[in-house]
């Protein structure tokens, strides 16, 4: 791999090699079919399921409940992606299939072994416990990881690191309870309508409490030590197959493991249940926490360490890498996009912010000698992007560097650099692809 890469010239967009004819079944429209297919299937089925044992008051009232904290955790998650946001389709494939095929496996594979297990040993009471702290955990957490294994198999270009796998099974957990609360808060409605009961004393009340107010993040921080351990794998060289095998099944693992203790907390007396939660799952859950915060920040600074190669070569102007390892300094950009080019503009330059992201991690895996045999095809894509959205983002990049009091480099502040030939702001699809605006002969990250 060349240790910098080539000076611009005009891109002529994506290249590669021929392509042999594909099968019917290798068609994109197919899979994307099919799988619809079957997450809408699972999505009847499973509706059909806790309608019939809720009753049509009960689900209703449990999908106004549950619905609540879905919002604030799918932002939450999406707000972890915004370094490199992975595009919505992923998001809600793993948000239906948390809610649907893995709600629907679970629902019929831990009502099959409860039943198995009641029937083996004449022994109900024991088979509920069983079941609650061995096989769903084993059950639920097997099927949540199969979104994650997906994602991270077919859709490997977006996964490349251990946010990417946090978000992946963090939104499939998310549905997953999602689906989950409204049969218990829809079969806690049902005994309340029975027993009489309503207001704060009801079953409703403290079932909402309980898994709604108190335990929203419990399911995806049990699924995101598996994201975690898909993480991991990604990150490592084609080489490693043992780590690349050995870290999903261990997060996974992990994930039974406190799953089976969350779920088992209930049989260890009147506190069980508060013990667990605060000697396990707040500290667990705030270092979980730390974890992908600190690894957030470790992908900005990434992006300001690898992407001062392409400024030597002409493809960034040199305030554009610490811009784009900011967080305030890439919002400062897109607002100004916006209020001078509207939202076509703050759009074009929330993208060329992720594809640059995205090249400066390709570089980053490719000199460490963990990138694909594609390397050179997909750095050339990124950079036909970003040089397709470069009249939008660069007047608004410029603005972040005067705005913004970044440290100097080689004796210089960014915002003294030498000046660059704007574009104007123009139609997003109608650039005219021409030479490089000048740039200055120094590096400015050379000490």
């Amino acid at each position: 791999m060349a240790t910098c890469p080539p000076y611009p010239t005009h891109p002529t967009g994506p290249t590669g090699g021929a392509l042999r004819h594909a099968h019917w079944w290798q068609k994109r429209w197919v899979r994307y079919g099919a799988l619809s297919t079957l997450l809408a299937l699972s999505g009847l089925v499973i509706l059909a399921l806790v309608r019939e044992q809720t009753g049509t008051e009960g689900f209703l009232v449990g999908l106004g409940l549950a619905v609540l904290p879905v919002p604030l955790l799918v932002a939450s998650f999406r707000w972890l992606d915004r370094v490199e946001p992975g595009p919505w389709r992923n998001l809600l494939f793993s948000f239906a299939w948390g809610a649907c095929a893995a709600a629907l496996i679970a629902i019929v594979a831990n009502s099959f072994a409860t039943r198995w297990i009641a029937t083996a040993t004449a022994d109900p009471s024991h088979a509920d416990t069983l079941g609650a702290t061995v096989i769903a955990p084993i059950v639920e957490e097997t099927a949540k990881a199969a979104a994650v294994l997906l994602v991270f198999l077919f859709r490997r270009q977006d996964f490349t690191g251990i946010v990417d796998g946090v978000v992946i099974a963090g939104v499939t957990a998310t549905g997953f309870a999602f689906t989950e609360n409204i049969l218990y808060l829809g079969t806690a409605f049902g005994t309340d309508q029975l027993s009489g009961d309503s207001g704060i004393a009801s079953v409703t009340a403290a079932t909402f409490f309980v898994r709604v107010i108190m335990s929203p993040f419990a399911h995806p921080l049990f699924t995101v030590l598996t994201g975690i351990g898909f993480g991991i794998a990604a990150l490592s060289g084609p080489r490693q197959h043992l780590r690349r095998v050995l870290f999903p099944i261990s997060g996974l693992l992990l994930a039974m493991g406190m799953h089976a203790m969350w779920n088992g907390s209930s049989s260890l007396g009147e506190y069980g249940f508060f013990a667990v939660y605060t000697a396990f799952m707040v500290p667990a859950f705030g270092l979980l926490t730390w974890l992908v915060i600190w690894t957030r920040q470790r992908e900005l600074r990434t992006v300001r360490e690898e992407l001062p190669a392409y400024v030597v070569a002409g493809w960034l102007t040199p305030g554009e890498p610490y811009v784009l390892g900011s967080m305030r300094a890439r919002r400062v950009a897109r607002q100004y996009a916006r209020r001078h080019g509207g939202r076509e503009a703050a759009r074009a330059v929330g993208q060329y912010e992720a594809y640059a992201t995205s090249l400066a991690f390709l570089r980053h895996r490719g000199r460490r000698g963990q990138a694909g045999a594609d390397f050179v095809v997909r750095e050339r894509e990124l950079l036909h992007e970003l040089w397709g959205r470069r009249e939008f983002a660069r007047p608004a990049l410029e603005h972040a560097v005067a705005a913004q009091a970044w440290p100097t480099y080689g004796g210089q502040a960014y915002a003294a650099s030498a000046p660059v030939h704007w574009q104007p702001y123009g139609p997003v699809n109608g650039h005219m692809y021409g030479p490089p605006a000048p740039y200055p002969l120094y590096n400015p990250y050379r000490s």
